[in-house]
């Protein structure tokens, strides 16, 4: 936290050791951040830079008794999603009301994999899905939050949610059949 001080009043002044410092720090615990809301390294490391633009460009709102870490965090968040916007428009979500599927009755069991193997199979899901899934299941919004977020009802976010981890539930069933047929 006293680091952290000495870089947010460094960068206030635009020292670009600082700046620097500061990018060292944080960017390796943002990548993942941004990497969940991407489809690609490459749309995930311009989300970063664009994110630690706009952490230096407002360096001076940040306030000295908060957490660093959770402020760059929130910024990273809100550009992957205004990065995400235009294509989450392309695909209009339909409202809970409209979608009919059945919800699956037992928990999702995700234990067996790792990290990576998750993000992997994150990404895979439809770009509203995978946004929501994130947003909820992640990062730990609440569905009105993440409505007021994407400009959506709470209906469509709870349907979208409950379609991502549908979707999810399936991507695992998919891999773990190719798993055991490779073993065989």
């Amino acid at each position: 936290m006293h680091n952290d001080l000495a870089m947010v009043k460094g960068c206030q002044k635009g020292n670009p050791l600082m700046q620097r410092l500061m990018y060292e720090t944080y960017s390796p615990k943002m990548f993942p951040v941004s990497l969940r809301y991407s489809k690609n390294e490459e749309d995930a490391e311009d989300i970063l830079q664009e994110a630690f633009i706009k952490v230096f460009k407002n360096i001076r709102t940040f306030r000295q008794d908060g957490n660093l870490g959770a402020w760059i965090r929130k910024i990273v968040i809100n550009t992957a999603l205004n990065h995400n916007r235009s294509k989450l428009y392309l695909h209009p979500a339909k409202d809970v009301n409209e979608i009919e599927y059945e919800l699956p009755q037992e928990e999702m069991v995700i234990s067996d994999y790792n990290y990576q193997e998750l993000i992997a199979l994150i990404r895979q899901l439809p770009d509203r899905c995978q946004v929501i899934f994130n947003l909820y299941a992640i990062e730990g919004y609440k569905h009105q939050e993440i409505a007021k977020m994407l400009k959506i009802s709470e209906g469509t976010s709870k349907s979208q949610y409950a379609r991502a981890k549908k979707l999810l539930q399936e991507l695992i069933r998919e891999n773990e059949t190719v798993l055991y047929q490779k073993q065989q």
